[in-house]
């Protein structure tokens, strides 16, 4: 049995001489082997340069990296400076007689809501539990509208002849009091992904969905899974978004955003909904990071694989 490790003064639990979890300041840093996998982005960090402050937004993933340690998402950039890397939020949403947003946090100068990191609840060898807050702030004092966990493992894994790096996330989703918060149809809203900036220009990122779809075929189309990804480096690689059959409305609609780098999962897309009182949202998805374009059969056979694992 591999020996293991705990680095309690430094901050950091190092499990065999290959696999670190390391908590940072506002940071949750994964690595195998001395190379990034992904960072946990607790409380808000830094912003671009030229990006306003009241972008600083936490509880997402960023940087998230291929196993050849190229980056493969964008965080804060200029043109949607409230995306970031991962993350999950709402925005067309009805909640008593507000409309809180917690897709554009910061759009046009105003935050009516907010998606807050709480607490980290559990740091283990390949993982983390943590707790989220969407908080509307349209009236005074803010007040609590969901309470959200995550559960996330992280692992490096050979599937099929491919190194890819995995990200398995779980988003549990509750009332936090007696009222539901309702979700009209609406085109994006839910899991969003930014790539990498060198593919902001239009002709420098692609899209491939489970149905083979591209980036203008697959918007507003269902699918199991769908890939983004470009040039780093002069190599192809990418991150795909596996999405769980348990997941509400699966085969789940996709937002492929026509002008920058960036997808979202959209399940509002079918029509209003509501996460209500005593019923909680659970929604699962695995990020498979690979160097190299997408191989359609390779990627169906993996989300086959996440499909069927209990």
């Amino acid at each position: 049995m591999k020996s293991i490790l705990f680095l309690l003064a430094a901050g950091s639990l190092a499990f065999s001489a290959d696999i670190t979890a390391e908590k940072a300041g506002t940071v949750v840093h994964f690595a195998i082997e001395g190379k990034s996998i992904c960072d946990y982005q607790m409380e808000p960090g830094k912003v671009p340069e030229g990006v306003a402050e009241s972008f600083a937004h936490g509880a997402h993933l960023h940087p998230i990296y291929s196993p050849s340690g190229k980056l493969v998402t964008g965080n804060h950039q200029s043109d949607h400076p409230w995306q970031r890397g991962v993350w999950i939020g709402w925005t067309k949403t009805e909640f008593g007689d507000s409309h809180p947003d917690f897709w554009n946090m910061g759009k046009d100068g105003k935050i009516t809501a907010e998606v807050r990191f709480e607490k980290l609840v559990q740091l283990t060898k390949n993982g983390f539990t943590s707790q989220h807050v969407f908080l509307d702030h349209s009236h005074s004092p803010d007040e609590k509208v969901l309470n959200e966990t995550w559960e996330v493992a992280v692992s490096q894994k050979t599937l099929d002849g491919t190194l890819a790096n995995v990200i398995d996330l779980t988003s549990t989703q509750t009332c936090a009091g007696e009222k539901a918060l309702k979700l009209p149809k609406y085109h994006y809203g839910g899991l969003g992904l930014r790539g990498n900036p060198l593919w902001n220009a239009i002709d420098a990122v692609t899209m491939l969905t489970s149905e083979g779809h591209d980036r203008k075929a697959g918007d507003n189309s269902k699918a199991k899974w769908v890939h983004l990804g470009g040039e780093v480096d002069g190599a192809p690689t990418g991150i795909a978004v596996l999405i769980h059959p348990s997941n509400f409305r699966f085969p789940q609609p996709l937002r492929l955003n026509p002008k920058n780098p960036q997808l979202c999962v959209a399940p509002s897309q079918d029509g209003d909904w509501a996460i209500e009182p005593g019923k909680p949202y659970v929604s699962k998805y695995r990020l498979l990071v690979f160097d190299g374009k997408p191989d359609a059969k390779w990627l169906e056979a993996q989300w086959q694989s996440y499909s069927a694992a209990p």
